[in-house]
């Protein structure tokens, strides 16, 4: 089993914490070169192939989001208690400005700009008394494993193209329904393609999570045919893998108060 870091956007991680109706799925961008083409596998299912002339060898893509039973930590958008430093750096020539993360050590809690939290007093400029321990808002990029409040695992993972998704899949990608039947999303619900069926929500010191059954396509398998109607010289961007979860759950914190999600048996 192993870890990885996932981004998501606000729209996405409240849609992944709420109760009724969460985000079940996530797509993201298949990334292939020249080389790939999408292939049938012994299993009837769709996955990105590459034959190497050079090497007179084939293989299957690796999906980097992991196979069933690995773990995806998720990276959002957080406030960190702390000051900036600068550092010279002899590969630029120049001093670097470095945040120095006080949080923990503090003892003072991580917060979340998708949960609408603004703590006091917040940091602006780093060159204008950045020195002195403040909040402030990190991107999600930035986000230490200690600070994830959110921990999905990998219960199946698929390949598809985005303008295949069913109706039931758009609404496990955290869509809503308006009352006139149309879908509605809450502006980034739909800036993925790499669909991976199947996460389900753990909690990060809570000590329970449940997982669910996979749905659609698991991890590359051996075998591949060459008959479906899928084009080598489609973009990337036609593709997709897609993430599905279960997290229903509740708000939980450990002994340094940081929120975590777990989810019901």
């Amino acid at each position: 089993m192993k870890e990885r870091p996932i981004l998501m956007s606000a729209p996405m991680v409240l849609a992944t914490l709420r109760e009724i109706d969460p985000k079940l799925q996530t797509r993201r961008v298949v990334k292939m070169n020249s080389h790939h083409q999408i292939e049938q596998r012994d299993d009837g299912t769709n996955w990105p192939w590459m034959y190497d002339g050079d090497r007179d060898a084939d293989s299957w893509m690796t999906c980097p989001y992991g196979q069933p039973g690995d773990l995806l930590w998720v990276r959002e958008t957080f406030f960190a208690w702390g000051r900036w430093e600068t550092r010279f750096s002899a590969k630029k020539g120049r001093d670097e400005w470095h945040f120095i993360d006080m949080t923990m050590e503090s003892g003072m809690a991580y917060l979340y700009a998708a949960s609408g939290e603004q703590p006091q007093p917040m940091g602006g400029k780093r060159h204008l008394g950045g020195v002195t321990p403040k909040w402030w808002k990190r991107p999600a990029i930035h986000m230490p494993r200690v600070a994830s409040r959110i921990t999905l695992e990998v219960t199946g993972v698929r390949v598809e193209r985005l303008q295949d998704i069913s109706e039931a899949d758009a609404l496990a990608e955290g869509v809503r329904l308006l009352g006139s039947g149309q879908m509605w999303t809450a502006g980034g619900v739909y800036d993925a393609h790499f669909t991976i069926p199947s996460l389900s929500a753990h909690s990060a010191g809570c000590g329970r999570a449940s997982t669910v059954p996979a749905h659609g396509m698991q991890t590359p398998g051996s075998g591949r045919s060459s008959s479906n109607d899928w084009s080598s010289h489609e973009p990337p961007a036609q593709v997709t893998s897609v993430c599905h979860h279960d997290p229903r759950r509740d708000a939980c914190q450990s002994d340094r108060t940081l929120a975590t999600a777990k989810a019901h048996a």
